[in-house]
């Protein structure tokens, strides 16, 4: 038997010896790295096949002229996921076709993104102009339905049903709509 073999294969083998916790430190910190990234990815925009999405009225959510509703977003999809800024909202009759002008953003608040963990909910307030504050040739007052609410961030939108009286012609102003925030 050749010993210079034999010696070479006790050095190969001292340095694998050697090099395996470094290799499996650098493996650790890899995945540690790796982490924030995959739970980034985790927190998807979130599309409206996994959110149930409602309208209540606010608690004392009542002013001259103007009613207060609470938008919620319920994620059930099972994966957390990120609603961001302002949901686009109209009016809607019977047959789901928009009645009156969508709503605007309502000023006060920042939009910041909201992580939804499955069953958490965020909420987006919507103030309704009462139609009889509008004279009825630049309102047209009529019922609506419902609302169509889009995911604000995300993808698609779903009905809201709720029936208020609101105007059938875009020039007047019915709507107007807050950015999501966590539920406390």
């Amino acid at each position: 038997m050749d010993h210079r073999l034999v010696g070479r294969y006790r050095l190969g083998m001292k340095a694998r010896l050697l090099i395996a916790p470094l290799v499996a430190a650098a493996l650790l910190a890899a995945t540690v790295i790796a982490t924030p990234a995959a739970e980034a990815a985790a927190t998807k925009p979130c599309p409206a096949s996994g959110l149930v999405i409602w309208a209540g009225e606010e608690p004392g959510g009542g002013t001259a002229g103007s009613v207060y509703y609470r938008l919620q977003f319920t994620n059930l999809s099972g994966h957390a996921c990120t609603l961001t800024g302002y949901p686009k909202v109209n009016a809607v009759d019977l047959k789901g076709r928009r009645l009156g002008a969508a709503a605007t953003h309502a000023t006060g608040k920042k939009a910041r993104p909201v992580k939804l963990a499955p069953g958490a909910s965020a909420t987006a307030t919507l103030q309704i102009v009462d139609a009889l504050n509008f004279s009825p040739g630049e309102c047209k007052p009529t019922l609506a339905a419902g609302l169509r609410v889009s995911v604000p961030g995300g993808s698609g939108s779903k009905l809201a049903p709720l029936a208020f009286e609101t105007c059938a012609l875009a020039r007047a102003q019915t709507l107007a709509v807050a950015p999501v925030t966590r539920t406390s």
